[in-house]
């Protein structure tokens, strides 16, 4: 979680780690331990003082057993006010709940830092997936539009219109609990392949804005979710999965196709029920298009 010093009781606060000028580890009287940021508070102190609360910014309280020295270094790098500036950006927009995910913030604060200092030294920076990630990232992309602008309101130096790209690939990578984007690319390479067997298979040219297109989408970012985290639907002898094969032979060839492309980019082969449930979306999707 993230918060500001408002937010979080600081009383009795006690310095447990220095990592660098502007980051600390602390822990309350609870024993609780907490990630302080804020212009010179580690400046010449020692474990075991009490912290000024007057120089803490924002507090970060790892969640799900995050570990608190690995989010502390990544921290290290990036400017207080940098952190801050996208906290509050993320509260303009109505972005909020997206604060209790410190790996989340720091990712986004991170990428806002590099972008800045980038237009600071006259370096422009490209983002060819423009296109891929409106159409099948449409919510994101809204959002880290909103994002961007609130941000720009909110500093002197502004971004350009294509950040929102980046930051949206960040709000996308939430879903996955990993802190790079690697799954992320290989995620949205791997669904505009998909989606070009399906056109070969069955002499489509699909729109990539259609319903049908969007929930073809929405099933797969689940499906790659589950594969990440090692929990892909597997009922052994599924009754609805016999059905679909039965009913849908053509849409479930194209679905092994689709579930071979999937294990040479993802490393993990798809179960029966899901390449079973993978045929099913498939055979919408032809069934709209068509």
């Amino acid at each position: 979680m993230i918060a500001s010093p408002s937010d979080t009781a600081v009383p009795g606060m006690e310095l447990v780690r220095v990592f660098n000028n502007n980051v600390v580890l602390a822990k309350d009287d609870a024993g609780r331990e907490m990630i302080l940021t804020g212009r010179g508070l580690g400046f010449q102190a020692r474990p075991g003082q009490s912290v000024d609360p007057a120089q803490i910014v924002r507090i970060f309280v790892p969640t799900d057993g995050g570990d608190p020295d690995h989010l502390a270094q990544l921290l290290g790098g990036i400017p207080p006010e940098h952190i801050a500036l996208v906290g509050s950006a993320l509260a303009d927009v109505g972005l909020d709940s997206l604060t209790q995910n410190p790996a989340l913030v720091i990712a986004l604060a991170d990428h806002v830092s590099f972008a800045l200092r980038r237009i600071a030294v006259g370096m422009e920076m490209e983002y060819p997936l423009l296109a891929e990630v409106q159409n099948l990232y449409a919510e994101e992309y809204t959002s880290a539009a909103a994002l961007l602008i609130a941000i720009n309101a909110r500093s002197e130096t502004q971004l350009p219109r294509a950040e929102a790209v980046g930051l949206a690939l960040h709000l996308v990578n939430a879903g996955f609990a990993t802190g790079d984007l690697s799954y992320t690319y290989r995620m949205t390479d791997a669904i505009q392949q998909m989606v070009a067997v399906i056109e070969q298979t069955f002499g489509l040219d699909l729109d990539s804005g259609s319903v049908s297109i969007g929930r073809f989408v929405t099933h797969l970012r689940y499906l790659f979710v589950r594969v990440h985290q090692h929990k892909q639907l597997d009922q052994k002898c599924c009754p609805i999965g016999v059905v679909i094969r039965a009913t849908y032979p053509r849409e479930v060839e194209c679905a092994l196709r689709l579930a071979s492309l999937l294990e040479l980019r993802l490393g993990s082969p798809l179960t029966d029920d899901e390449v079973s449930y993978l045929a099913l979306h498939v055979a919408r999707v032809a069934a709209d298009q068509a």
